[in-house]
């Protein structure tokens, strides 16, 4: 039995399905509604990775387990250690942590400080672990979803910085490689898409794939902060268009982790955008 968190995000909704499909007994645990549609061998649990008392339930007689974090990055919530401590008490033997490229190339800010937290706490938890460092997701588009619809327009901050950004759906299907099968223990995987791509070029691609011209409106990065404040920590805001307006090398840099597990070539920008299209007709 495999237990995933966050298991309808946009990493872990897909997850799931493949953990399914591949015959895999699955506890999908979620602060949110389960989604409809088919569910053989998925067992739905209401929780986070943030509430480590409530995840017992979900982690008995798990094998591995997939943690995705979410809310449960500010700095107020448990210690890692007390998470870590449910997992090897359950008797789990193999994690797969989802934490950030951003928190190894940037070793000094404050907005990944804790995911370098729960990093250390698994490589010292004693368990099997193979760590995933994306980079910035494809699915970050879904921010622009109302404005094509409504305006064809995308509003972005950094317009003609290029970064390789990931498909989640990558994300998950290295994560299902690391979960299932041996070699993947003590790894840790930067994931990037396969060529950098600016906004105003993902502007393009969304253009291309409706038919239709959707018009490129940069912001300045007070624009930027201020629309992110409304929904992310300050300190995140800030972390987040560090990296989108002056990414260093090593976040430039395309990465060949995805391939190498998925022995086929990364996702490009333009299939997120084809397979999610509805969102922005």
């Amino acid at each position: 039995m495999i237990t995933v968190t966050g298991a309808t995000g946009n990493v872990g909704r897909t997850l799931v399905e493949i953990l399914a499909a591949a015959g895999e007994e699955v506890v999908a645990v979620s602060r949110r509604d389960r989604p409809a549609g088919p569910a053989a061998g998925v067992r739905w649990v209401r929780g986070s990775a943030g509430d480590a008392v409530g995840m017992r339930a979900a982690l008995d007689g798990s094998r591995a387990v997939f943690l995705l974090l979410g809310g449960e990055l500010n700095s107020r919530g448990e210690s890692p250690e007390v998470l870590l401590d449910v997992i090897a008490d359950a008797g789990v033997e193999r994690i797969v942590l989802v934490s950030s490229q951003a928190g190894a190339t940037r070793p000094e800010a404050p907005a990944y400080a804790r995911l370098r937290a729960f990093e250390t706490a698994v490589r010292a938890s004693g368990r099997e672990f193979t760590v995933l460092r994306p980079g910035g997701f494809a699915s970050n588009a879904f921010a622009w979803a109302e404005s094509v619809r409504t305006r064809r327009t995308v509003l972005a901050p950094f317009g003609d910085v290029a970064l390789p950004v990931v498909d989640p759906a990558d994300i998950a299907a290295v994560a299902a490689a690391a979960l299932r099968e041996d070699g993947h223990a003590g790894r840790v995987y930067e994931l990037t898409g396969p060529e950098p791509i600016s906004p105003r070029g993902q502007a393009a691609v969304l253009s291309d794939a409706l038919g239709e011209e959707v018009a490129f409106v940069e912001l300045s990065r007070e624009e930027a902060h201020a629309g992110m404040a409304r929904f992310m920590p300050q300190e995140a805001v800030a972390g987040t268009l560090d990296v989108l307006g002056e990414p260093l090398p090593a976040e430039r840099r395309v990465s060949p982790d995805v391939a190498a597990v998925l022995h086929r070539p990364a996702a490009p920008f333009a299939a997120w955008a084809a397979r999610n299209l509805p969102a922005f007709a």
